[in-house]
């Protein structure tokens, strides 16, 4: 590896999701490993079980400062859990795991989700045109600020939500204006969430113990002492954001359920039978298999500590070792028609624990949640998710067939228009009506 003159940085901006599949063009169908380089560093592309046991051996990689700087400040935060590794990464992640892994926490947040996704709805069902991206924001958002015990106005959590989801659009476009504004809006976000931290410690806020804002702000590290209110608030904000991101794969469910009415329709007719939006199993399986197909980026990096093999390649001790998500998460050897898009993949897969065996689902991380580098808001994440494909089902709602183009080369992405949704039947006539019809006022 070390005479590879040609660096592969650019072509992450430039092929985006299409990066990985880019690489594996240069070895055999079959290759669990690929050799590149990136930043000037040897590295080696991984898929497949045996490159996702690779990337998540603490003992052979670590995840400390693999990430660009221009990622981790503006998305994770300074300081936050993403950065760290070891014992210390573990402390940290345990109380992630606390706030937001537990079974109760996730049925403490579902009558959220429930009830904030009906207002989206009936504003839908009332005329209103929002996206499933925008309306997602709002929902998911208040939710999950609610859960979280946040104070505060449900237009003020609209909007502070909004400010979220904008860093998540815009930390991996450092090329564009929307980089300078994420960059803003988590400077806001990190002042905002440290004086909610404050607040608490000062006894001007009295949220509930076990949610993410009490834990956050009584929280000690190994040395027992708290948390920077700086860092406290990042890693608030970490407990919340993750599940705003989840307005991207509400995008891509209304565009698959756009494109599959007989899914729509399956999904109603459980919501209509069990009389709920949360937890349908039909729901579920289409959400898992949202991820699996659209993950939120394409590759994710650490460092190798040691000489490392896989495959037949071989990169140094100090080079890269890259995951691709989306090749391990659609990997011909892992998944039977691993290109296409199938729900009832999922059907069978019935608790969590079946969930985490699939070595190779790796869309929110892998390896074990309490230990490893696998997002603890996982189930955060599906719950939010499939109450949205649960609306979103419904028979009264249409998705409109424009906007629906997604531009793979941008990080993250997403279906141009949001996923445009409108009563049926209410499309024709409006903004999107032929001009020769319209009555002139």
């Amino acid at each position: 590896m070390g005479g590879m003159a040609i660096d592969d940085s650019l072509g992450i901006l430039t092929r985006g999701y299409g990066f990985g599949a880019h690489l594996w063009r240069r070895t055999r169908p079959d290759a669990r490993a690929v050799p590149f380089r990136l930043l000037g560093k040897p590295a080696l592309l991984v898929r497949g079980e045996e490159g996702v046991d690779l990337f998540y051996d603490g003992s052979r990689t670590r995840r400390h400062g693999a990430m660009p700087a221009l990622v981790q400040r503006t998305l994770f935060g300074v300081g936050s859990v993403h950065s760290l590794d070891g014992t210390e990464h573990r402390h940290r992640k345990a109380t992630f795991v606390d706030v937001a892994y537990e079974d109760e926490q996730v049925r403490r947040l579902t009558p959220f989700l429930a009830e904030e996704w009906s207002r989206e709805r009936d504003a839908w069902l009332a005329g209103g045109r929002r996206s499933a991206y925008d309306a997602a924001i709002g929902a998911i958002g208040r939710a999950v600020m609610r859960w979280a015990g946040l104070p505060g106005t449900a237009a003020a959590k609209t909007r502070w939500a909004a400010k979220l989801a904008q860093v998540v659009d815009g930390f991996g476009v450092p090329y564009s204006p929307e980089y300078l504004l994420a960059a803003l809006n988590r400077h806001w976000s990190d002042r905002h969430a440290a004086r909610l931290v404050e607040a608490v410690r000062g006894e001007r806020l009295h949220p509930a113990a076990g949610t993410a804002l009490h834990e956050w702000a009584w929280h000690r590290d190994q040395d027992g002492a708290l948390l920077p209110p700086r860092t406290a608030g990042i890693e608030l904000q970490n407990s919340i954001r993750p599940a705003i991101a989840v307005a991207r794969f509400v995008a891509f469910a209304a565009k698959e359920l756009h494109d599959r009415p007989e899914w729509r329709r399956r999904i109603a007719e459980e919501t209509v039978e069990r009389g709920s939006l949360v937890d349908g199993p039909v729901a579920v399986a289409f959400a898992q298999e949202i991820r699996r197909t659209a993950p939120f980026v394409p590759v994710l990096p650490a460092w190798a500590t040691e000489d490392v093999e896989l495959d037949g390649e071989r990169v140094r001790a100090g080079g890269r070792v890259v995951l691709d998500v989306l090749g391990t998460d659609t990997d011909d050897r892992s998944w039977s028609d691993a290109d296409q898009f199938d729900p009832s993949r999922w059907l069978d897969v019935t608790s969590w624990d079946d969930v985490e065996a699939v070595r190779t689902f790796v869309p929110h991380g892998g390896a074990d949640v309490a230990t490893g580098h696998r997002c603890p808001g996982e189930k955060v994440a599906v719950a939010a998710l499939a109450t949205a494909v649960a609306v979103l089902g419904d028979p009264r709602l249409e998705v409109l067939d424009t906007g629906l183009d997604v531009d793979r080369r941008r990080m993250p992405t997403k279906p141009a228009s949001g996923g445009r949704v409108a009563r049926r039947g209410a499309a024709i006539g409006r903004s999107g009506g032929c001009p020769f019809h319209r009555s002139a006022h």
